[in-house]
């Protein structure tokens, strides 16, 4: 049999967890883990019963980024070979970040280099407190590229010149302040703080979750103008008349729970 390198779990509510499974490499991802990421995403997201994704790691760590024997395969491509291999990496953070399910990093332990793209991808990054983080690239005579663009959305520029060009090790409570981190917690209330995450999640329209998340990607660093005013006019008084707005808004007045929480 096949060493399952992603494993994957559907509870009764709807939560989907993947575990990257290479403990021994400390969830290094190689191509496998790439590729299946990206097909489990494709799955998740046009499943109406798939209300969140939870990202982790098997074991100690939660991930070291990219396999250096990957990285090593990789300087004897092509350099159209390359910018493929660094596409496929650049499509798994894409499709996290852009999934209409709202994503939880469950960070359980140490990130460097490419790990820190997951956590960035993710909507919500919950980590313990035994947890450190490294953007170690440029130690290694690299740059953290195909990451960057999650990375600086999440902790912002000045932050980025400082971790980008050091590739310092810095730990929880600091990768909280910078804003890498939402929360941190220690490693045995790690899951009571995901278990709170995931029931405000519950709580809400998962179609008005999708359009908040594309609200953010559409009105983020843009100018305040008429456009953008006139935009998201349009987006609220949609909502107020779609199916999911009406049972919500109903559900308030009526002092019941909507249909999207269970009875």
């Amino acid at each position: 049999m096949s060493e399952q390198f992603l494993i994957t779990t559907i509870d009764g509510n709807g939560i989907a967890r993947l575990t990257m499974n290479r403990s021994e490499l400390r969830n290094a991802f190689n191509e496998e883990i790439i590729t299946e990421i990206c097909e489990a995403f494709g799955r998740f997201h046009s499943d109406p019963d798939i209300r969140a994704i939870i990202l982790t790691g098997a074991g100690k760590a939660f991930s070291a980024g990219a396999d250096l024997n990957m990285m090593k395969r990789a300087a004897g491509y092509s350099a159209a070979e390359n910018k493929d291999d660094a596409r496929r990496l650049a499509h798994m953070l894409n499709a996290i970040y852009t999934s209409p399910k709202p994503t939880i990093a469950r960070v359980n332990g140490p990130a460097m280099g490419g790990g820190l793209g997951l956590i960035a991808a993710c909507d919500i990054a919950i980590g313990s407190d035994s947890s450190f983080f490294a953007l170690s690239e440029v130690r290694l005579g690299l740059i953290p590229a195909v990451i960057s663009p999650f990375v600086i959305d999440a902790i912002g520029s000045r932050q980025a010149r400082r971790y980008f060009v050091t590739g310092e090790r810095f730990d929880a409570v600091t990768a909280k302040d910078i804003g890498l981190l939402h929360r941190v917690e220690a490693a045995g209330a790690l899951d009571r703080a995901i278990d709170e995450t995931i029931a405000d999640i519950l709580a809400c329209g998962p179609s008005a979750q999708d359009e908040a998340k594309c609200l953010i990607r559409a009105v983020n660093h843009r100018e305040i103008d008429k456009n953008i005013l006139d935009e998201t006019a349009g987006d609220i008084a949609r909502l107020r008349t779609s199916d999911e707005g009406k049972e919500g808004i109903g559900a308030f007045l009526e002092k019941r729970k909507p249909n999207w929480v269970a009875q």
